[in-house]
């Protein structure tokens, strides 16, 4: 291998990591990161409250069931292998997980909706900026000239 080949390989390199800091570094990205953070802690959350809360008062509303540990055990066509496990409750679980979750991003949503429109209506009642001065006789002189061209009159020219 040659020394250009060498350099062209090397440029390669470098132009990838160059793409790949700009890539990162864009708030897209970031913006990723941070969502998938937060999003695997509320998942450890909502999944203890599904877990320790919730999922036991409804054990007992139906009478002391745990459902994680609902299971029928299948036989095993084999002598000496184990014999397989159908662990429905995990599944009933999971949905109960799922429902709680769905819950509760839509509480969320429904909250940042009701600040969304807070802030637009806020936006709607400010006052607009009142215009300067300048602008203001510009207008005026602007609608003059307008009127004065409608009613077909004659027009001063400017020197």
């Amino acid at each position: 291998m040659d020394k250009k080949e060498k350099k062209k390989i090397i440029r390669g390199k470098i132009a990838i990591i160059k793409e790949f800091k700009e890539f990162i570094s864009r708030g897209n990205v970031m913006d990723l990161a941070v969502g998938v953070i937060i999003g695997s802690a509320f998942t450890a959350i909502v999944n203890s409250v599904a877990k320790d809360i919730i999922t036991p008062l409804i054990g007992i509303l139906i009478g002391g069931i745990d459902f994680s540990s609902l299971k029928v055990t299948l036989p095993s066509i084999y002598p000496d292998a184990e014999n397989p496990v159908f662990a429905y409750g995990m599944f009933i679980q999971a949905i109960i997980n799922f429902f709680i979750i769905a819950v509760c991003v839509f509480v969320i949503i429904k909250f940042m909706n009701t600040l969304k429109i807070k802030t637009e209506q806020e936006k709607k009642e400010e006052k607009p900026p009142e215009k300067a001065a300048d602008i203001l006789l510009l207008e005026e002189i602007r609608d003059l000239l307008k009127n004065q061209n409608k009613k077909g009159g004659e027009t001063d020219e400017l020197d």
